[in-house]
């Protein structure tokens, strides 16, 4: 492993690992949580009222706390999928009504979405235990609830209520992170953390969680930033979603949007805000590092893909638009996944794009590259000799690393380039190959 920043911080690009115990070493140096917040998580066991033949099933809870009492100064976007689970209907209304936070209950397992009960009362029974066992003043409506797991399950409420939430908050702590951004995963292959240190003191740390159902259209699956930063609840909000969009925004592992998509702010008032520029890139970076995380670990992934488009004859959205189309594209994410520059399917999925959404504008001076070399000028490929193909082939090689390691080795991509030299809009948009490891998971997904 490289040497870590040394201040248990995060650096904007990883370095790089050699085991898993490596990676988790570095996490441990920089997952220090902010001051006024303590973690804690638990697992218990249930049986499904829909698939009981599967027997009793592992679920694990994690508790976020602000120790010194609720916060005004929180944030959060969620999901615009039409199927929105409970604990997002109930997340938009805590949102909408402007209401103090002093605790957020994520559980695994189950994402109480659509279910056969009432999955709001579900959530709000799990809030209301937390909030009896801190003793919250506000009360439950001071919790809020994230859920992941399987879609249409009813959520185990009464264990998780009883059994499962008591046992987290006993094991409530305020020296890490780490164990709340492991005990959220699923289907995850190694836990995720960003971190950074402000001029003044104040601390800005992240988590996620996410590998599958990654295509979203406002955060990703579930995310918790945490400061001890003093940021007024509306610039806090306005920060959130401008930064969603150079992130959480501009990723795409399968093309599918989750039905749980969360991604929250919490503010603990600590430290004031000395500097908002640094504040605002500090955010930045840590969610675009998360995000790229997201997709890295992604179920069955063993190749990121990075898809630069410039000089776009569009708006920022479309941009990132093509983007995503390019990464979805089956044929382009099989070609990544085998290490064959079969260019031209990078070249079908932009014509495609351009054909059904932007018709009317040209792409005679659109370039294309991969790895950095020219592959496509002037409406012509430029790919001679076997030379060229072995070296794109060993660009797609050199930025492999397995579908099922339990850390990131390193964090290298496939770099795509499309500049269309004839606009001003740009994205970035981080995707994945397709794999066989990937069509394994999910074919036993719920066992």
């Amino acid at each position: 492993m490289s040497s870590s920043s040394g201040n248990g911080d995060t650096t904007d690009t990883l370095p790089t690992f050699n085991s898993e115990k490596e990676y988790l070493d570095y996490l441990h140096t920089v997952s220090q949580l902010p001051r006024g917040f303590a973690t804690g998580s638990a697992e218990g066991k249930f049986t499904s009222a829909e698939a009981p033949s599967l027997g009793e099933l592992p679920i694990r809870c994690t508790i976020i706390s602000l120790t010194n009492g609720a916060t005004d100064n929180w944030a959060a976007v969620f999901t615009t999928n039409k199927f929105p689970g409970a604990p997002v209907l109930v997340g938009r209304d805590r949102l909408e009504k402007g209401g103090p936070l002093q605790a957020v209950v994520i559980n695994n397992k189950v994402s109480n979405v659509c279910s056969g009960g009432d999955g709001i009362a579900d959530a709000e029974l799990v809030c209301e235990s937390v909030a009896a066992a801190l003793r919250l003043p506000g009360g439950g409506r001071t919790v809020l609830p994230s859920s992941t797991g399987v879609i249409g399950w009813r959520l185990p409420a009464h264990e998780l209520a009883k059994e499962i939430v008591p046992k987290a908050i006993v094991k409530l702590q305020s020296e890490s992170i780490l164990g709340a951004a492991q005990a959220i995963m699923t289907t995850d292959r190694y836990p995720k953390v960003r971190s950074k240190t402000l001029s003044n003191g104040a601390r800005i740390v992240a988590i996620g969680k996410g590998a599958g159902m990654i295509e979203p259209n406002m955060a990703t699956m579930l995310s918790y930033i945490l400061t001890d930063a003093t940021v007024p609840k509306a610039k806090l909000q306005q920060m959130l979603s401008d930064v969603v969009g150079k992130s959480f925004n501009s990723i795409s592992v399968d093309g599918d949007e989750s039905t749980s998509d969360t991604v929250t702010l919490l503010a603990s008032n600590h430290f004031p805000l000395e500097d908002e520029d640094e504040f605002r890139h500090a955010l930045e970076n840590i969610c675009i590092g998360l995000a790229s995380d997201i997709v890295r670990n992604g179920e069955g992934t063993s190749h990121v893909i990075k898809v630069n488009v410039k000089n776009f004859p569009g708006t920022e959205k479309e941009a990132r638009a093509l983007g995503r189309h390019i990464v979805n594209s089956p044929l382009v994410k099989c070609a990544v996944n085998g290490n064959d520059p079969n260019t031209g399917r990078i070249a079908g999925a932009i014509g495609s794009f351009m054909g059904k959404f932007k018709r009317n504008e040209s792409v005679d001076k659109m370039s294309l590259t991969l790895g950095g070399r020219c592959i496509f000028s002037n409406k012509k490929f430029v790919l001679e000799g076997d030379k060229v193909e072995k070296e794109l082939s060993n660009h797609m090689k050199d930025a492999e690393y397995g579908d099922a390691t339990s850390y990131p080795p390193h964090q290298k991509f496939v770099e795509v380039g499309v500049d269309f030299n004839s606009g001003t809009s740009s994205a970035v948009v981080i995707g994945s190959d397709l794999s066989k490891e990937y069509v394994s998971v999910n074919a036993d997904y719920r066992s």
